[in-house]
């Protein structure tokens, strides 16, 4: 059982912003900016893959309006998203969670992002996964 299934339990209290069947968002305790903010679907799975289609579609549903509520309360007018996917790309809790992080002018959050190219093999790559997702949906 992860912290996000003891906060949904009621176990461990929070700053709740939105609940409903499928979908809980709160206040990171550990925010990287005011307003920092959690989004978790309520069915404990890991990953983003490994997600059912019903719980991604909830969390696809709310996670506008909690934006919008994100940035009028904090007046943020800018935002990241941010969902990792396992202990290599940096995921701490094992249950899937999209942080809304406002941005600032003056806020230090730094990505480190370093674009590459994209590889010979990416016409390749791309229609494997074109295979993949239009075999079985899945």
């Amino acid at each position: 059982m992860t912290i996000f299934s003891r906060i949904i339990e009621g176990e461990i209290p929070c700053h709740r912003v939105f609940e409903d069947d499928h979908v809980l968002a709160f206040l990171d305790v550990a925010p990287l900016s005011r307003g920092h903010t959690l989004v978790i679907p309520k069915e404990a799975k890991a990953t983003m893959a490994e997600l059912s289609d019903d719980a991604a579609a909830a969390l696809g549903r709310v996670l506008p309006r909690i934006c919008r509520a994100v940035c009028q309360a904090t007046g943020a007018t800018d935002y990241n998203l941010l969902q990792n996917n396992g202990a290599a790309a940096q995921q701490v809790v094992m249950h899937v969670h999209i942080h809304i992080v406002p941005r600032y002018p003056d806020a230090g959050l730094d990505l480190g992002w370093t674009a590459g190219s994209l590889g010979d093999d990416a016409e390749e790559i791309a229609g494997r996964m074109a295979e993949l997702i239009g075999a079985d949906g899945s």
